[in-house]
């Protein structure tokens, strides 16, 4: 059965991202020239000064390191909301010029498009059952209305443009993101959390577990917006805070929610 499973890859990054935040910061302040300052600041280790600048806010040197991923196994529900960060690039596997069709005897086929099936239905035997057939169904109907569209003349992605409305948001699909580091911090503080939608949010986690590696000191406190203040969703919270930061392994500071 093609159930997809979700793959993150860093394919690319600002070299040195650390110190471009730190030549970004400086460049501001400083009298010396652009090849004096660089060579300052490759000799010397920019951590103390990339967290004061996290911890003061001042973010505007961060958005110039950019991170670029690799993703798939993730559904086109999920890419739906994963778009929504608008300050990004996005290149999305298109369902107009990549077919999804199975070919000829569609009354006994049984395999499908991938697809992403949700947990909570997977656990449950009889209703996996009911979201497979509807796949298998969804399958049938694409398969047939192509090959009445090729019998008409119409072929190719003017015949998948039209095929497509009948494929589900559980589709598997395949995207490349641009993101850059302010923007990232955004969308970790967001998709992090434990009221974001569970699949955008095992993504979220992935990425963050990449560029952490590449960037530790931009992104070491990086993650739900309740890690080192009160839950921002307020009455919405999903009351697990101390849980969350178990998880990413942050203590309780006093006075927080």
């Amino acid at each position: 059965m093609p159930e997809a499973k979700l793959k993150v890859i860093l394919l690319r990054y600002t070299p040195d991202p650390e110190e471009t935040v730190a030549m970004a910061a400086k460049l501001c302040y400083s009298p010396s020239d652009i090849e004096s300052l660089k060579e300052k600041i490759e000799t010397k280790d920019q951590k103390a000064f990339v967290e004061k600048l996290v911890k003061m806010g001042h973010m505007s040197p961060i958005e110039h390191p950019s991170f670029t991923f690799a993703i798939e196994g993730i559904s086109r529900a999920c890419s739906h909301q994963l778009v929504r960060h608008r300050l990004a690039s996005y290149s999305q596997q298109s369902q107009r010029y990549v077919s999804e069709h199975r070919g000829q005897n569609t009354e006994h086929r049984t395999q499908t498009f991938d697809y992403i099936v949700p947990p909570s239905i997977a656990q449950d035997k009889e209703a996996k059952k009911i979201f497979e057939n509807f796949m298998v169904d969804a399958q049938k109907a694409y398969d047939i209305l192509i090959e009445k569209l090729n019998n008409k003349g119409v072929s190719g992605e003017s015949a998948n443009q039209d095929a497509r409305f009948v494929l589900p948001n559980a589709a598997e699909t395949k995207i490349m993101v641009t993101m850059n580091a302010r923007e990232l911090l955004h969308f970790f503080r967001q998709r992090c959390c434990e009221r974001a939608q569970w699949e955008i949010r095992q993504m979220a986690e992935e990425m963050l577990k990449l560029v952490k590696k590449v960037a530790p000191t931009i992104f070491h406190k990086a993650g739900p917006g309740c890690l080192h203040a009160p839950c921002p969703e307020g009455e919405y919270s999903c009351g697990k805070i101390e849980e969350v930061r178990k998880k990413y392994g942050v203590k309780k500071s006093k006075g927080d929610g």
